[in-house]
């Protein structure tokens, strides 16, 4: 004899606990990816926010609103990223605002430079506009291509495999953070380093 409703819809209800325990606590790295996607698409939604509201309610400039919403962007990726995407309560935060400024920054001058080196490389590449772009659209093109290419080969696996695990640069970094707001703790440094 068949389940009754009931039953079926514990049964249904468990699934569903099962598969959003798997999603909000594996690390396997498809669903550490979802949650990544997740904290980049909420970062991006504060730094695009808060650049046009500083810029059209505030009056800023649209380089001190763009860096600032980008900073802001940085903070709330970062912050997502250490509680919910990479679950690294066990990291120094010290240590991971140094490496994540690091590997920011990485991403700045990536996206920089490799937008503007693809886009030279195909500004003058008439066959594009046989497939259907146009050439105001060149550099949309590089500029989505690039970012696409960064944030998953570079800001991802980096994050995954570096910013938020334990290594050794991190005492290194400790002192860095320790020196610059003149804290005078010493850098604690665990020999169990994580390894990948």
């Amino acid at each position: 004899m068949g389940k009754s409703l009931k039953e079926q819809i514990e049964e249904e209800k468990g699934i569903l606990r099962r598969t959003g325990d798997k999603l909000l606590n594996s690390n396997s790295l498809f669903t550490t990816f979802l949650r990544s996607v997740v904290s980049s698409q909420t970062a991006s939604w504060v730094d695009l926010g808060l650049c046009f509201v500083l810029f059209a309610w505030v009056g800023m400039t649209a380089w001190s609103s763009t860096a600032l919403g980008a900073v802001a962007g940085g903070i709330v990726n970062c912050v997502i990223n250490y509680k919910f995407t990479f679950h690294a309560d066990g990291c120094s935060w010290r240590a991971v605002v140094v490496k994540y400024t690091l590997i920011w920054v990485g991403s700045l001058l990536l996206n920089t430079f490799g937008t503007q080196l693809l886009y030279d490389l195909i500004k003058d590449c008439d066959w594009l506009e046989n497939i259907g772009f146009r050439k105001d659209g060149y550099f949309a093109a590089a500029r989505l291509f690039v970012s696409l290419i960064v944030s998953w080969c570079w800001n991802f696996v980096l994050q995954r495999n570096f910013v938020y695990r334990r290594s050794a640069f991190d005492r290194h970094a400790i002192r860095f953070v320790n020196f610059i707001t003149r804290h005078k703790e010493a850098a604690p440094y665990d020999h169990r380093v994580d390894h990948l």
